[in-house]
């Protein structure tokens, strides 16, 4: 399987991982890090070493009760992180935006992926998206940031969440978006209590009927912190341990604030997968 990221062909005959960089104040475990420009640079700099594939650079904050960010004040935050990114280091840039003057201007920039929380859904994105020379990412989210955790209920999961992205995948193909640029999120955390969000990862192998790559982001989590008691910084084992769950049920990429530990884990599942497949 790979992915189209602009003039870069990602392969994906093992595990990738994406690097989280929220260039926000509010972002729930790492809000206020990174917000000026040359400390986002020194994190990106340490991901790409640490090896991330793709580091996704956010402006606007998606935790519950988040509220909206005018397009201006997102594309000051992001485009001169973006740039820098692109002509500095060997990584594909990704774009965690909703709005479709974001998208744009991001992947001017230099972003080869457009990483949307509402699945294109948002007036004017999808023509946007479809217009441009990047890869796009549609994540399930029941409701929006600003209510999605007020009693999220399913009657069927993750049947309910795979029926919704095939909608948007048929949408993209309708609007004229070939497969090799399109890959789902199942969205942990986006509407979804501690008992959907550990059933969706238990059963993640029936995305793969979707036919398309399968990003998944659990690092530091509010569920990770129920089952541990550690606060957001501390729940890196939980999160390397999610992760490895996530890949050996059929994740492609996994979306990490701890990139090292992560493709740490993820090398060895990778290297002990290889061995069983040659036997």
């Amino acid at each position: 399987m790979e992915l189209r990221l602009g003039e870069r062909i990602l392969t994906l005959g093992r595990s990738r991982v994406m690097g989280i960089l929220n260039v926000t104040p509010d972002s729930f475990s790492d809000g206020g890090r990174f917000l000026s420009a040359d400390a986002a640079l020194e994190q990106a700099a340490s991901m790409s070493e640490q090896g991330a594939d793709i580091i996704d650079v956010g402006g606007e904050s998606t935790r519950p009760g988040a509220q909206p960010l005018p397009v201006q004040q997102e594309l000051e935050r992001i485009l001169p992180v973006i740039e820098s990114i692109a002509a500095r280091f060997d990584v594909a840039v990704s774009v965690d935006t909703s709005k479709p003057e974001v998208m744009q201007a991001a992947v001017a920039a230099g972003a080869v992926l457009i990483n949307d929380v509402f699945a294109l859904q948002r007036e004017g994105a999808m023509e946007v998206a479809a217009g441009l020379d990047a890869a796009i990412c549609l994540m399930h989210m029941q409701g929006d940031p600003w209510t999605m955790q007020v009693r999220p209920e399913y009657r069927e999961l993750p049947g309910e969440i795979i029926d919704f992205l095939g909608e948007r995948i048929g949408a993209c193909r309708e609007a004229g978006i070939d497969a090799d640029r399109l890959i789902v999120d199942p969205g942990f955390g986006f509407g979804k209590n501690d008992q959907h969000n550990l059933k969706i990862l238990a059963n993640l192998a029936q995305f793969r009927a979707l036919e398309l790559p399968l990003l998944v982001g659990l690092s530091r989590k509010r569920t990770l912190g129920n089952l541990t008691g550690k606060e957001a910084g501390q729940r890196v084992a939980a999160g390397v341990a999610a992760a490895v769950i996530a890949v050996s049920n059929g994740a492609n990429i996994v979306r990490t604030h701890d990139v090292g530990p992560t493709v740490d884990a993820l090398r060895v599942f990778d290297a002990v997968a290889d061995q069983v497949s040659s036997q």
